[in-house]
């Protein structure tokens, strides 16, 4: 009779309902068999066919609440009890429970007008059987009309509290399971971020430089010489490490920049991050060089916390993502139209816990870059981040690319070579 949850105190209150009305009716056959009135007959009979629908109806799957089904009954039941009120003055008091049948089956519209009716016969019925009519004919159906109005709404609205409260945390479990895999997530990139540059900045810039001295000292040693074929072997060997700690530092990339170049990776974020309130465009200006992987995830990193805090802190409905490649140097810029702040009171973390422009700026000093923010209260925001690109043949301090031509003058391999031990 009723699809919600079976707890504890619904079942409860059903058994009570049920055991109510079943009782009722019995008292009112028993009282019309003993007292030999003279429609004794069909009141229990009538009772009986009452009993028999009203288990029909709460057995009945279809019966629930605000469907048609159940008027239906609710009508069937009436009509019998009407009978029976007319043959039988105890019959009343089944009135109550038909009143928490009509508020819990039709909707409100219908349920009260449906108890007002119930109420009326009840009180009716004194005066069709001749019963002395006093203050409490009428206050008793009223009364308990009341009660009963008072205790559905009630329950009802208890109930549809109780399910805001169970979505609300159903929603907040299922929130905290993402919010703890998106950290998970955030927390395996960064960490493999981490170890791509630690294995850049230590292992390959030792080998990178071990390498280089090594082929400087096979140059200085004789063709025949026994140390010369030595030297050879460790310098192909330091060759052969320096290429597996790459492919190391290229499997631990950022997944966006293992899918294409730095370019594509920046169009892909600023597709993504577009949104109805937001517009983001990206554009690339001068000749695109290879840059090498610790350039890129800087660059990459600094255009999402960009983005990140025009979308979450400036309310911006634009923003332009320019990425520039120049003679000596290579820049981002990522401008927004949004509220901008005050960059003397610039905070040291964001509300979102990152680092923010502290880390974007630690970034590019890192790779001897610079970054600078121009921005102002209701004048949006610019975040540039300027890297010098790696000289050519030798690919800067930061990132070894490649072993060296065995042909290269003499003074090259000794930059080289300084380059290597300085890093």
């Amino acid at each position: 009779m009723d699809a919600r949850a079976h707890t504890p105190v619904t079942t409860a209150l059903r058994i009570c309902l049920h055991a109510l009305l079943v009782g009722l009716l019995v008292l009112a056959a028993l009282r019309a068999s003993g007292d030999g009135a003279p429609h004794a007959r069909a009141v229990v009979v009538l009772a009986g066919v009452m009993a028999a629908l009203y288990a029909a109806g709460a057995l009945a799957p279809f019966v629930q609440p605000h469907t048609r089904a159940a008027g239906v009954w609710l009508t069937a039941l009436g009509a019998v009890w009407l009978a029976l009120l007319a043959l039988s003055p105890d019959a009343l008091w089944v009135a109550f429970p038909l009143y928490f049948l009509q508020l819990h089956l039709l909707p409100v519209r219908w349920g009260l007008p449906a108890v007002v009716v119930t109420a009326a016969a009840a009180i009716g019925s004194f005066l069709l059987h001749g019963q002395e009519v006093t203050p409490g004919t009428f206050i008793g159906p009223l009364l308990g009309a009341a009660v009963a109005v008072a205790t559905v709404l009630g329950y009802d609205a208890l109930f549809r509290e109780s399910e805001r409260r169970r979505e609300l945390i159903d929603e907040l479990v299922s929130t905290r399971v993402e919010l703890a895999e998106a950290e998970r997530t955030a927390g395996t990139l960064a960490e493999r971020e981490r170890l791509a540059r630690e294995i850049h900045d230590t292992l390959a810039q030792g080998l990178s430089s071990i390498q280089l001295l090594l082929r400087a000292a096979e140059r200085s040693l004789p063709d025949d010489g026994p140390a010369t074929a030595h030297v050879r072997r460790a310098r192909e060997a330091a060759q052969d490490n320096l290429a597996e700690a790459r492919r190391f530092v290229r499997a631990l990339t950022p997944p966006d920049l293992q899918q294409g170049s730095l370019a594509a990776a920046l169009s892909r974020l600023s597709s993504r991050t577009s949104a109805p309130d937001l517009a983001v465009q990206f554009a690339v200006s001068g000749r695109p060089v290879e840059l090498p992987t610790p350039y890129e995830v800087a660059l990459l990193r600094t255009a999402q916390s960009a983005l990140a805090n025009a979308v979450q802190h400036s309310g911006a409905r634009r923003a332009e993502i320019t990425l520039s490649f120049m003679d000596t140097s290579v820049s981002l810029d990522v401008v927004d139209d949004g509220r901008g702040f005050d960059t003397a009171a610039e905070p040291v973390r964001t509300s979102g816990g990152g680092f923010g422009l502290p880390a974007m700026r630690a970034r590019a000093r890192s790779l001897g870059g610079t970054l600078s923010v121009e921005s102002g209260h209701g004048q949006g925001t610019a975040v540039a981040v300027t890297l010098p690109l790696p000289a050519a043949g030798g690919h800067g301090p930061q990132d070894p690319q490649g072993p060296q031509d065995p042909q290269e003058p003499e003074n090259t391999r000794s930059a080289g070579g300084a380059e290597g031990r300085a890093a």
